[in-house]
């Protein structure tokens, strides 16, 4: 199993199974992940969490004292009522030097010195897929899987924008390296090739396959 978190992964799926796939959005073009410069923007104010999420990795944190990560600190809080990852003030060398100035100055307790995520490394390490114990909404940055509602009849496998976002996230997505347009990058279904092969794990369907096929004005 792709993920430990398996009630989220069954709700993914069903979702999944019947969205409608933003063939333009998967066109923009994008920069593959490099810590070194982007040096973990996106983990900088933790995730949000479901409780299936702090029940699964309440019982793995005790595993990762190898990794540099201390169990007895503090790793979950509150926000606005919904639980989190906890987060550290930053040190200048913590951060990119493009840095969003709007960003607060923080990092996920979950990042190690290199600005990987332990609980990633540690999935790897117990033989398990890379994001095994990392909460599914951090793998996925920068997909978007919007749900149905008054706005779609269907759910929308996309890419996070300021349009389709709101509240705290309006100015998240694109402000990270991993979800901001580069011209001068590689078509995101390319770029996010491991995420969408992971969705299609979760769901059975390729959307890989289905983001490449053919135009039927190219047939």
């Amino acid at each position: 199993m792709i993920t430990a978190f398996h009630a989220c992964a069954r709700e993914i799926a069903r979702q999944l199974r019947e969205t409608q796939v933003d063939h333009a959005a998967f066109e923009t073009r994008l920069r593959p992940c490099d810590l070194s410069t982007c040096r973990a923007t996106c983990c900088h104010d933790g995730v949000m969490l479901n409780s299936e999420e702090v029940e699964v990795i309440g019982s793995v944190v005790k595993n990762l004292d190898e990794y540099g990560f201390d169990e007895s600190i503090h790793w979950l809080e509150n926000n606005e009522g919904r639980q989190k990852t906890a987060t550290r003030p930053a040190v200048a060398a913590e951060l990119a030097p493009d840095f969003p100035d709007h960003f607060s100055k923080t990092r996920c307790v979950f990042l190690d010195s290199d600005h990987q995520c332990v609980l990633q490394r540690y999935s790897a390490d117990v033989a398990r897929h890379d994001w095994h114990y990392k909460p599914i909404g951090c793998w996925m940055h920068p997909v978007a899987l919007l749900p149905a509602g008054a706005e779609r009849a269907r759910p929308l496998l996309t890419l996070r924008t300021r349009e389709n976002s709101s509240g705290a996230m309006t100015d998240f997505a694109t402000c990270t390296h991993c979800g901001r347009r580069d011209d001068d990058g590689v078509p995101a279904y390319e770029v996010l090739r491991d995420e969408l092969s992971a969705l299609a794990e979760i769901s059975g369907r390729d959307f890989l396959a289905e983001l490449t096929a053919p135009s039927v004005d190219e047939c």
